[in-house]
């Protein structure tokens, strides 16, 4: 599947629910479901810089696509990282550094975040394209 439709899919999915108290459970719920990373990529080198709580991320690369793990302390946290890897894991990197991140509005997501935590989901999204950018250069 694309990332596009995914991220269609995603905001499909966000819109069943009206109120925003509905979106941010089922943003923690999410965070339940995350293909968490291995406790030996649970380092500095893999921590996001600009978030509130902390974020490990972790990228792989197999047959050009990338494969994204994550983890947080934070419940709210876990389930934003988890919308990304979501939308941006599996796919080949050129894909990734093209993508918009316009679904994350749609959604509603970043407008209802305090300020600290939106700055940590455009740290996230910057992260997942470094790594696009890193496997892309190397191939």
């Amino acid at each position: 599947m694309k990332i596009k439709e995914i991220q269609d899919e995603i905001v499909d999915e966000f819109s069943i629910f009206d109120e925003w108290e509905d979106r941010y459970q089922y943003v923690i719920d999410l965070g339940k479901s995350l293909p968490l990373i291995d406790e030996k990529h649970k380092t500095d080198e893999n921590l996001i810089r600009g978030c509130q709580s902390k974020v490990w991320l972790y990228a792989e690369q197999k047959d050009n696509k990338i494969i994204y793990t994550a983890d947080s302390d934070a419940s709210t946290t876990k389930g934003i990282i988890a919308i990304l890897i979501r939308a941006f894991s599996n796919q080949n990197p050129t894909a990734i550094l093209e993508a918009n991140t316009n679904f994350i509005d749609e959604i509603g997501l970043k407008e209802h975040l305090s300020p600290t935590r939106a700055n940590g989901l455009v740290s996230m999204i910057k992260q997942i394209k470094m790594y696009a950018l890193a496997f892309s250069s190397k191939n």
